[in-house]
């Protein structure tokens, strides 16, 4: 297995000068709830930096004082009533679904299954399926609550998924006595057709045709509760106009570079939203100029 190599970076799609409205990606975030409201704040917030349109719709009762509380943070999304998700979805260049969806209610109830799952964990695999099988052809990323509570089958052709170690044994079941090896996820990622980023110390991104790469770097900051929403909303944000690895791969590698250079400020004083900051850092010029170093 090979390692990322950051010249990839320069492959990345760059608007022209003649671009007009729409021309540079348009993405819906799907997710959210009464409890993580912050999820989709923090993939919104690197999206929106990225791309041209983000839409943002979540199925919380409640979601009209969750738009209120997110509009009241970040003002670049355009927030869609739930009953309209379909028609964001359609015109959509890319979809990430999952950030701040739940499994379960209550911390008090610990569930380790796709199949053990109390209401609310239902419904977010209720709508992950209706969403998924309906929309088999779209450029998906699936992320958190979603790789939680559905299954592997429903995943679509070249989707995206960003698992820690948890959700991959979750979502493929796979009895992870022994470490986690790459030669499973590459098996997983043929055998569901579909991109996997395995997030962890050494990230491994594994395409279905095979050839995965490791992304290195980062430090201990990068545990905190938040960095991978970040990652997750720089993933759709790429893949709305990048090929679905090229923007895997390279969402894994500028988050560990975010790190790092906060790291070179201030060690591991940093949160989420520190990170989400540093992303057009590393999209600079300068920054990107480092790579051939």
């Amino acid at each position: 297995m090979g390692v990322f190599n950051p010249k990839e970076l320069k492959k990345l799609y760059r608007p022209l000068g003649t671009s007009s409205n729409e021309d540079n990606g348009q993405v819906a975030i799907i997710g959210g709830s009464a409890l993580f409201h912050g999820a989709p704040i923090l993939a919104l917030k690197v999206a929106s930096r990225i791309v041209d349109m983000v839409f943002f719709a979540s199925p919380e009762e409640s979601v009209g004082r969750v738009a209120e509380q997110l509009k009241a943070q970040l003002s670049s999304f355009i927030w869609v009533p739930w009953d309209e998700v379909d028609a964001y979805i359609e015109k959509s260049d890319a979809v990430l679904i999952g950030p701040g969806f739940l499994r379960y209610r209550s911390e008090k109830k610990q569930v380790t299954s796709n199949k053990l799952l109390d209401g609310t964990g239902k419904k977010t695999r209720e709508i992950t399926e209706r969403l998924l099988k309906k929309f088999p052809n779209k450029q998906w990323v699936i992320d958190a609550g979603s790789l939680q509570t559905m299954d592997p089958e429903w995943i679509p052709e070249n989707a995206i998924l960003t698992p820690n170690k948890k959700e991959f044994e979750m979502l493929f079941e796979a009895n992870l006595a022994n470490q986690l090896t790459s030669e499973l996820v590459e098996k997983m990622a043929k055998r569901y057709n579909c991109i996997i980023v395995l997030k962890g110390e050494t990230t491994i991104v594994c395409p279905p045709a095979g050839g995965c790469v490791e992304v290195t770097g980062g430090n201990p900051g990068l545990t905190k509760g938040g960095t991978g929403d970040v990652q997750a909303g720089l993933t759709v944000a790429l893949a709305s106009k990048n090929e679905p690895f090229l923007a895997a791969s390279s969402a894994a590698w500028i988050i560990k570079r975010a790190a790092d250079e906060l790291y070179e400020r201030g060690g591991i004083v940093y949160n989420a939203d520190d990170v989400a900051s540093e992303i057009p850092v590393i999209f600079s010029l300068q920054s990107l100029s480092k790579v051939d170093k």
